[in-house]
This record gives C-alpha cells, sequence and structure tokens, in this order.
C-alpha cells in the first residue's frame, strides 16, 4: 500500500466526517442518492433537502412509482434540475431492467442515467467494496497539488494522466475508507481557496506546498466571456392566486413551474390583451435582479399584473392558478421562488 493511501486512511479514522446522515448504511440507493446531491453543491445546503427526501421517498422503489412532478418539488431550490429528472429515470430503470435490485457491476451502474465513472466507483466502492478509482472535482483537486500535475483537469490529457494516478493509488484493501478519505481531504483541507496545509496528513510530500503553487493549482479554466441575457417574468395575478406554467421537460429548469416570459421591449399589458386575452386592471414592475448559471447570467425583471376576469381557454394554456403556498410548495426554480416570496400574499 502506498505511503499516501495510508497516510490518508490512518488521518480518516481519527479526524475525518463519520457523521453525515448517508454514511450510516451501506444501502446503494442512499449513497447513490447523497452523490448525486453533492454534485457541485456543499455538503451542509445538501443535508436538509437529504433528509426530507429520503423521508418521502425511501428507497428505489418509491422513487420510481413517484410523479416527475413531485421529486422535483422536492428537488425545489437545490438547484441543476437534471439530476432530478435523471435520478427519477435512473429509478425506473433499476425497477424495469434491475428487477428493482442496485446494480452492482461499475459498467451497469454507468448505464443509469445521471451517473458517471467516479460517481458509479464511488457507490461501488461504499456499498459493495468494489476497488474502483474516484476522481470527482475535490479528488482532481488534491491530486493535482499533491504530485504537482500542471494544467487544466477538464482537458482529456490531464483527465487521463488523473485517471491513472488516481488508480495506481488504491489500496488493496480498505478502499472505502481511502475513497472517504479523498473526499473529506478536498472538502474539508485541501479546498480551493482556504486550504488547511497545516493539518494535512501528506503535506510533507505535496508538490504544490513546497514549490509555493497550492493557489495556482489545479490550473484554472480557461476565462471565457459570460454572456449576459435578460427575461421579464409576467405574474399574472387573480383572486389570491398566481398563473404558473410547466416548462418543457428538457432544458434550462426542465420540468418545473414557472412564470411566463416575455422579451423585455415587448409590451406586457399589449401581449396580456391581445395574445393572452386577459382583461388587465393594473400592473406593477417589481425589483428586477440578477440569476447566474454556471455558463451564462440571467437579468430578470418581474412584473406584477392583476387580471380582473379569466376567459375559458385560458386553462388551455399548459398551466395552472395556484395559491402561492402551492406554488411554493411545488417544483420551482429559485428565481420564482424569490420572486414569490417577495410579492407574498397581499394584493396589488
Amino acid at each position: 500500500m502506498s505511503d499516501f493511501a495510508l497516510r490518508l486512511i490512518d488521518w480518516q479514522r481519527r479526524a475525518g466526517r463519520h457523521d453525515l446522515p448517508w454514511q450510516d448504511s451501506r444501502d446503494p440507493y442512499r449513497v447513490w442518492l447523497s452523490e448525486i446531491m453533492l454534485q457541485q453543491t456543499q455538503v451542509m445546503t445538501v443535508i436538509p433537502y437529504y433528509q426530507r427526501f429520503v423521508a418521502r421517498f425511501a428507497d428505489v422503489a418509491s422513487l420510481a412509482a413517484a410523479g416527475l412532478d413531485e421529486v422535483l418539488a422536492h428537488w425545489s431550490g437545490l438547484g441543476y434540475y437534471s439530476r432530478a429528472r435523471n435520478l427519477h429515470a435512473a429509478a425506473q430503470k433499476i425497477m424495469t431492467d434491475f428487477d428493482g435490485d442496485f446494480p452492482e457491476k461499475i459498467d451497469e451502474i454507468v448505464s443509469l442515467p445521471g451517473i458517471g465513472r467516479s460517481t458509479a466507483a464511488a457507490i461501488a466502492a461504499f456499498c459493495f467494496n468494489t476497488r474502483a478509482a474516484i476522481l470527482d472535482g475535490n479528488v482532481k483537486r488534491v491530486l493535482a497539488r499533491q504530485f504537482g500535475i500542471v494544467g487544466y483537469p477538464g482537458e482529456k490529457a490531464i483527465e487521463t494522466r488523473l485517471w491513472a494516478l488516481a488508480e495506481s493509488l488504491l489500496p488493496p484493501v480498505g478502499v472505502d475508507i481511502y475513497t472517504q478519505a479523498l473526499m473529506d481531504m478536498g472538502a474539508t483541507l485541501c479546498s480551493r481557496s482556504r486550504p488547511r496545509c497545516t493539518a494535512c496528513p501528506v503535506a510533507e510530500n505535496c508538490v504544490a506546498l513546497a514549490t509555493r503553487q497550492v493557489a495556482s493549482l489545479p490550473t484554472p479554466k480557461p476565462k471565457k466571456t459570460v454572456p449576459h441575457k435578460s427575461t421579464r417574468f409576467v405574474i399574472l395575478h387573480h383572486a389570491g392566486r398566481i398563473w404558473l406554467q410547466q416548462r418543457p421537460p428538457s432544458g434550462l429548469w426542465g420540468g418545473l413551474w414557472s412564470f411566463p416570459e416575455l422579451a423585455m421591449d415587448e409590451d406586457v399589458l399589449v401581449v396580456c390583451r391581445d395574445q393572452w386575452r386577459l382583461p388587465v386592471v393594473a400592473t406593477r414592475e417589481l425589483p428586477g435582479f440578477r440569476h447566474v448559471f454556471s455558463h451564462f447570467s440571467l437579468q430578470i425583471a418581474p412584473q406584477l399584473v392583476e387580471v380582473v376576469s379569466l376567459p375559458l381557454s385560458v386553462n388551455e394554456a399548459g398551466g395552472c392558478w395556484m395559491r402561492p403556498d402551492e406554488a411554493l410548495a411545488a417544483g420551482i426554480p429559485a428565481p420564482v421562488r424569490k420572486v414569490l416570496t417577495a410579492v407574498g400574499m397581499e394584493p396589488m
């Protein structure tokens, strides 16, 4: 066993995290759920979502049997909603293709929607004692610093090198403890902006520390200009209810409930009257705000519109009227939640 693996396993037993809610069992469903939720999301944010999710969907069968709307509602606010859609689709595939039993082989786990090589290896290591390497963002950072690997980890050549290194370091036994150690190291000690090198169990062999490259490794992604977009949220209000439409199943906020949107230069009153056939008596602009995604930023201009009466055809427009409390309990994206919370229940 390498000295690197020995030191990490010893550190994990002494100082690693042992009280996370998904660590109390080897149930692959719970491990899988935690791994998906933890993608691009901090542990402290995930914990309450995880607890509510497993309270409602206790196993693969209950998740597969649920409607996607309900799954998205329990995911609402956690972001990156394709994770929830893939989770639901994978649960259904487990029921149909694997007779309800979570698959144990790496290639079968990877065949499930939303599960890549690293996530499959983590599930297999924690649940089935499979000797397989992980390489998520935290592990890439730990290995790049420890071994002084220069180059953006997203580049194919660098990623291939990191995968080979990760596999070469696997211990012959205790892979589950070692895997958790790598995750905990990246999350608690070898963090991106405030690494705690004095507490690191492998600091004496760290190339980045020895060459004063901790701040520059791993090599950042080449900067690209982030496009800025804008949209107008139209908040149709009638008799204490808000009109929400369900977005298409794929794409931005796929399957979630949201406000109708217009281009910034469109006249809201004209559209309401001529296109939507809705008589309105008042409109009020609410404070705008910016919502940042991983690949662009969106400037949102909410406009509250009071609807006098409803034509019979309004319920055929792919949406429904909801009380604000009903909307807040549905699957809605964070900006819609922000607007609903700001509007509250008061009439215009």
